[in-house]
């Protein structure tokens, strides 16, 4: 009787709750208006990655027609054609899937590295902390760009490489994130009692703490990705990016680079798509946010 009365107290006080957290998130998302817009941007450029064969009926490495080399913007080539003749709208179309592919990879691996390691530093403490959180300084105190660049110069450039280095970059960022939420959560008291009835710690850290550590890991994530399509693409402008003929964002840039006072067309498409892309995420990760914000489930 008694539990029945406290449930009945605990859904007149919290009626949104019998919704879920998720559904909840989602509504808040939706209502926010940098997550529909960030939301629309990257569906769109999902939609592109995936629809680039039938974007343009044009080959994005092979299809080149020196006769047409550094055409202008016109109905047949919306986006005009690069210094082989190839068609831009094709070559950023199949773009989009490569910077996809390395933000999510790069934020994938990191990541995973970054959350172990921030876990361990943050429940273990002590030595363990000392060492790990030390090897983060240590990566942070490189600039990140030249890290990555120092990373790929000795590996060598490729596609590949750039996701390494960018991920490597990116490890810190997401072990600091996760000490912190282990730190604030190793004393509470579900984690005390888990503690006291003998369950492993192991057991604690991936079952107890780590789900009760997603939003802020959601959200480094979601704008991580951006910032790793904005690293690898500069690595790409460099030349230590993916190599030609591959239809890589910042490669294309460099390419045209020396035709930018007579053909614009073949610097501002692809550096538009970077910049759009990245926008997108970003605006997604103010939105999650806002709407994974502890405070607002009680709203």
């Amino acid at each position: 009787m008694t539990i029945a009365s406290s449930a009945l107290t605990e859904t007149e006080l919290f009626p949104r709750r019998s919704r879920g957290l998720f559904r909840d998130a989602v509504r808040r998302l939706l209502a926010s208006w940098n997550g529909r817009v960030g939301l629309a941007i990257v569906g769109f450029i999902v939609l592109v990655a995936v629809g680039a064969p039938i974007v343009s009926p044009y080959d994005p490495t092979t299809d080149s027609n020196l006769a047409r080399a550094r055409e202008g913007p016109s109905l047949e080539h919306p986006f005009g054609t690069d210094r082989l003749g190839r068609d831009m709208l094709r070559r950023i179309a199949h773009g989009a899937r490569i910077s996809l592919v390395v933000g999510l990879a790069v934020v994938s691996s990191a990541s995973a590295v970054g959350v172990v390691l921030g876990m361990l530093a943050g429940y273990l403490g002590g030595k363990v902390d000392t060492v790990i959180m030390r090897m983060m300084d240590v990566l942070l105190a490189f600039p990140g760009i030249l890290l990555a660049i120092a990373i790929v110069a000795v590996r060598g450039p490729g596609l590949f490489n750039t996701m390494l280095a960018v991920a490597i970059v990116g490890i810190p960022g997401y072990a600091r994130v996760m000490r912190s939420m282990v730190l604030s959560l190793r004393e509470r008291e579900f984690v005390v009692a888990a503690r006291m009835v003998g369950t492993r710690d192991r057991r604690i850290m991936f079952r107890h703490i780590f789900p009760n550590s997603m939003s802020p890991l959601i959200v480094q994530a979601t704008l991580g990705i951006g910032g790793a399509i904005l690293f690898a693409a500069a690595l790409g402008f460099l030349g230590l990016g993916a190599q030609p003929p591959a239809p890589e964002w910042g490669a294309m840039i460099s390419d045209g680079i020396p035709f930018l006072r007579t053909d614009p067309h073949m610097v501002f498409f692809p550096g538009f798509a970077i910049m759009i892309t990245v926008l997108g995420f970003n605006l997604l990760g103010d939105g999650l946010r806002d709407a994974l914000d502890p405070q607002q489930t009680i709203r």
